[in-house]
C-alpha cells in the first residue's frame, strides 16, 4: 500500500505507510490551522524536529494515550521524559535507524530549537525516511536553505515537505531553490498561514514550482492527503 501523506496545519503532518501511523511535530492545541483535538490523534509513532512549542505541540499527551515513542534528538527525548512522555527513542545526525516503518535518518536543519521552558533543546534537525516499500521521504521540518539538500535529494525523493512561510524558515524563493536541489517527485509547502507573520500564497508558488522544476507540488488544505 502506497504511502499516505496528510497535512494537519501549520508544520504538523500525518503520514501512514505500511500500517503505520506517524504523526510529526504534533501541534495541536493551539494550532488555528486544525480543527482536530488531541484525542482525534492515533498513531504508532511521534517524530519531534525541535523543542519549539509549536513542533513539540502535544507530543506528551499523545504518547501518554497511545502509547506512541516519540523519536527526537536527546535532549528533546530527555525534557518529554520529564513531562511524562512513556517511551522516547533518541536520533542524531549520521546513520540510519531502522523502525517497524521502515529507516530514518535524522538530518541538519538550520534553526534554533529553545524548549517551551527555555531550556536547550539540542540541535534542530529534519528527517529523511525509507518506507518497507522504499519510497523516500524528506520532512525538512523549520529550517533556512542550505547546500546539502543536494546531498539529501541525490539517491532519489519521492516527497518533499517544505516550509515556505519566510519569517521563522525560507521563504517561497528559497524553498524554490530548495526543491531544485532536492529534484523530488512531489513537493507539500508548510508552515505558512497560520498567523500573518507566516503568510503566503501556496499556490503562486506552486505555479513557479511547475514552470521551473520536474517537481508536482500539491497545495494542501488542512485535513487534505496525498497518496505517493
Amino acid at each position: 500500500m502506497s504511502p499516505k501523506y496528510t497535512y494537519i496545519g501549520h508544520g504538523t503532518h500525518l503520514l501512514q505507510t505500511g500500517g503505520h501511523t506517524l504523526i510529526i511535530d504534533p501541534f495541536i492545541n493551539g494550532n488555528p490551522a486544525t480543527t482536530l483535538t488531541v484525542d482525534d490523534v492515533e498513531c504508532n509513532f511521534i517524530l519531534v524536529t525541535h523543542g519549539h512549542g509549536d513542533h513539540v505541540g502535544d507530543a506528551v499527551a499523545i504518547a501518554q494515550r497511545t502509547g506512541a515513542p516519540c523519536i527526537a534528538n536527546a535532549k528533546v527525548c530527555k525534557w518529554l521524559e520529564a513531562q511524562g512522555a512513556p517511551k522516547t527513542h533518541n536520533i542524531y545526525f549520521g546513520g540510519w535507524q531502522t523502525f517497524p516503518f521502515g529507516r530514518l535518518k535524522m538530518t541538519i536543519a538550520f534553526h534554533g530549537s529553545s524548549l517551551p521552558d527555555g531550556s536547550d533543546g539540542g540541535s534542530p534537525g529534519g528527517y529523511l525516511m525509507e518506507t518497507n516499500e522504499k519510497e523516500r521521504i524528506y520532512f525538512a521540518g523549520d529550517t533556512a536553505l542550505f547546500g546539502d539538500m543536494a546531498l539529501i535529494g541525490e539517491e532519489g525523493l519521492d516527497l518533499a515537505v517544505l516550509p515556505i512561510g519566510d519569517h521563522y524558515t525560507m521563504g517561497p524563493d528559497d524553498a524554490l531553490r530548495a526543491v531544485k536541489l532536492l529534484i523530488p517527485k512531489h513537493v507539500v509547502p508548510s508552515h505558512y498561514n497560520t498567523w500573518p507573520v507566516v503568510a503566503q500564497d501556496g499556490e503562486a508558488w506552486a505555479k513557479r514550482v511547475k514552470a521551473e522544476t520536474k517537481a508536482t507540488p500539491h497545495v494542501l488544505k488542512p485535513g487534505e492527503s496525498v497518496t505517493l
